[in-house]
């Protein structure tokens, strides 16, 4: 096995966009890597049928909406309802703003009548800890910041085993109790971060604000979250490419949908080292980033179930990952690995199948 003093310390040096970019997903969004807007796009396919389209920045990344209805002022206006749900969960779930319920309990160690959204997801995250035998930890936050401050600001180099060992002491989702709505860390200094279920979240819930104006037919993508409801015109599934981990568009896969998710985790996203061995996807029992794995795609009922079961079978040993997967219902997965394998589910899908 590999030891911490003899993997590589060639380090990718961080200017400020890439600052922004790890900030912003670290933190469920508190910058965005651009300016960027999208205007409405409308297009009418026959006399009874418009397709609406935006891209917006949030949740430091883009999330693109599309929406199938009969009127086009209606499925504006869902779709505006839509992002306004985003902003308002994105709020509530950032670390970085001090307003948020968040950083209150990672300040304080405690929170009392949280918002229930943040219960709910915390709740989840604390039932997938325990379903992935710990390689969903959401208290891996110190580790985190631990790689952020030495290899992402001025310092560049890694942190030594000691400074490893000091914040690994921390990370446990046990020593979380949450209890009517109330929730207290049992070790002091213990900090969580909902990178890897709250966007997943945050998306199933701008979803069910589309259905509850009556917009049947949509797709939402936040940054490869993706969660679809209906069809496209014809009667057709939505058709959804997984992402490329080299970003050359050689898409792993193409599947088709209609109600459900699929979520991607990978190492193409925020990584400090030219080889991507140190990325924003941390092993909790190690505290280092898993090496075996390229990306994991997951598809699931609800976009925040695959975005945390994309993230504990990426920590896995791919085999044990499927393995996990196989026997949980309506689930399926893509691992691709590092030498460009790829393992699929018995379930798993493509669309030229």
């Amino acid at each position: 096995m590999m030891k911490f003093q003899d993997l590589p310390n060639r380090l990718i040096p961080m200017n400020r966009r890439s600052f922004l970019v790890l900030s912003g997903m670290l933190g469920v969004g508190t910058a965005s890597t651009g300016v960027f807007v999208s205007e409405s796009e409308a297009a009418k396919f026959d006399r009874n049928r418009h397709k609406i389209s935006k891209t917006l920045p949030k949740m430091g990344t883009f999330v693109s909406m599309t929406l199938i209805h009969s009127s086009k002022d209606k499925a504006e206006e869902a779709m505006g309802q839509a992002f306004a749900e985003i902003d308002r969960l994105e709020k509530m779930f950032n670390r970085f703003d001090q307003s948020a319920a968040v950083a209150s309990l990672n300040t304080d160690g405690y929170i009392k009548a949280m918002p229930p959204e943040l219960s709910e997801v915390i709740a989840r995250a604390i039932h997938y800890h325990e379903t992935s035998r710990g390689t969903f930890d959401i208290t891996v936050k110190p580790v985190v910041d631990l790689f952020q401050e030495k290899m992402g600001g001025n310092q560049k180099r890694l942190p030594s085993e000691k400074e490893l060992r000091e914040v690994l002491r921390l990370v446990d989702a046990k020593k979380i109790r949450l209890n009517n709505g109330n929730l207290r860390f049992m070790q002091p200094g213990m900090e969580i971060t909902l990178d890897g279920i709250a966007k997943g979240y945050i998306v199933d819930k701008a979803s069910e604000v589309l259905t509850a104006q009556g917009i049947d037919d949509h797709l939402i993508n936040a940054g490869g979250d993706i969660r679809t409801r209906g069809e496209k015109p014809g009667k057709l599934p939505w058709t959804v490419a997984i992402q490329d981990p080299a970003k050359k568009n050689n898409y792993p896969d193409i599947v088709h949908m209609r109600d459900g998710a699929v979520a991607t985790s990978g190492n193409y996203e925020i990584f400090y080292d030219k080889e991507k061995i140190f990325h924003h996807i941390v092993d909790p029992h190690s505290g280092l980033s898993p090496l075996l794995a390229s990306s994991v795609s997951v598809m699931a009922r609800t976009t925040m179930d695959a975005d945390a079961l994309s993230t504990s079978v990426f920590v896995m040993n791919p085999e044990k990952g499927m393995a996990f997967i196989e026997q949980l219902p309506n689930c399926d997965c893509l691992i691709v690995t590092r030498d460009n394998n790829q393992l699929r589910s018995k379930g798993w899908k493509s669309a030229a199948v």
